[in-house]
């Protein structure tokens, strides 16, 4: 599906990591990572494993050139797929956990971006995220980061890591520091907790958007209400069928929620992992739901709508579909 020009909100940079790339980053850092590769694809069983998996790896990353490198690597590899926009959450306690400063990882991320951009065009921006499951501090030191804006690639705020952990009312905070500071903000909800996490972002944190969010399904009034006040959901089909929030695709609420007026978009969350990608996802939405083209390019439409980056860049992103703004 590479005629589809796509655009990506929702993929963590660390979690981009190909395993080829990080068995070159293991040897060069001479660290055994066989515990987690199973031949070519990484090697965990649930939830919890995956989180042991995706930060082993991410430790795999100590140098500005590392992330550039990783950056550039994932930027051109779905630009060749047909991506025109993606946003990349990046996790600045991964990179101070593998001993880089903040101020060097988005340094080494952003000349990536460049790099990618000046190789095929695409375009990119970063979320910086904290991680929930390391709790509330740690996610508002991470809001008081992107609120200084130390990068002018840093456009938006959000929370990833483990949902199950805390009450999204303890992270109200954080995103009063995100907003106050005009940033874009965005929050995981509704992947593996049920349609009430999803309903307690909404009523604390007010997002724009919705990382995942597809357990809203749940509760077909709070579909109605995100509908309503046009919260954009970043779906992650792929992932959410490797983790087994749904069986199967053809079980997952994608059209269900955009039947219901919800304005739904596509993304790979952490794709080597899951056995996917950008392309991919598209593809599998497509043929499982009898999506035609103007369908599919109507998704990447939504994405650019919701994108966090300025509103000339959504017009020259826009007029690459057709579309008038």
């Amino acid at each position: 599906m590479k005629h589809i020009p796509k655009a990506e909100l929702h993929c963590h940079i660390e979690g981009a990591v190909v395993p080829e790339l990080a068995i070159q980053q293991a040897i060069k850092y001479q660290t055994d990572i066989s515990d987690i590769l199973d031949g070519d694809h990484y090697k965990w069983h649930d939830f919890t494993s995956f989180l042991k998996a995706y930060d082993t790896v991410a430790n795999l990353f100590r140098s500005e050139e590392d992330y550039a490198q990783l950056a550039e690597t994932y930027l051109n590899s779905i630009a060749q797929t047909g991506a025109i926009y993606s946003e990349i959450f990046i996790s600045p306690d991964h990179a101070m956990a593998a001993g880089l400063p903040p101020k060097a990882y988005i340094s080494g991320l952003a000349e990536g971006i460049r790099r990618a951009e000046a190789n095929t065009g695409i375009i990119c921006r970063m979320i910086i995220v904290g991680v929930r499951h390391l709790g509330a501090e740690n996610v508002e030191k991470a809001a008081i980061l992107a609120a200084s804006r130390p990068h002018e690639l840093i456009t938006g705020f959000g929370m990833a890591g483990d949902e199950r952990f805390g009450k999204v009312k303890d992270f109200a905070r954080a995103f009063d520091i995100a907003r106050d500071a005009d940033l874009g903000i965005t929050i995981h909800a509704g992947e593996l907790d049920g349609a009430h996490s999803v309903r307690d972002a909404v009523t604390h944190i007010k997002p724009t958007r919705i990382g995942h969010g597809v357990r809203a399904i749940e509760d077909m009034d709070l579909v109605k209400e995100i509908a309503d006040k046009q919260i954009v959901l970043e779906t992650c089909p792929g992932s959410n069928i490797s983790l087994s929030v749904f069986p199967s695709l053809a079980a997952h609420p994608f059209k269900k929620l955009k039947d219901a007026g919800a304005i739904v978009t596509i993304s790979s969350d952490d794709p080597p992992y899951f056995k996917t990608s950008l392309s991919k996802d598209y593809e599998n939405i497509a043929s499982t739901f009898g999506f035609g083209d103007n369908e599919m390019v109507g998704f990447t439409k939504n994405a650019i709508h919701a994108a966090f980056v300025e509103d000339k860049i959504k017009d020259k992103l826009l007029a690459q579909l057709g579309f008038n703004t």
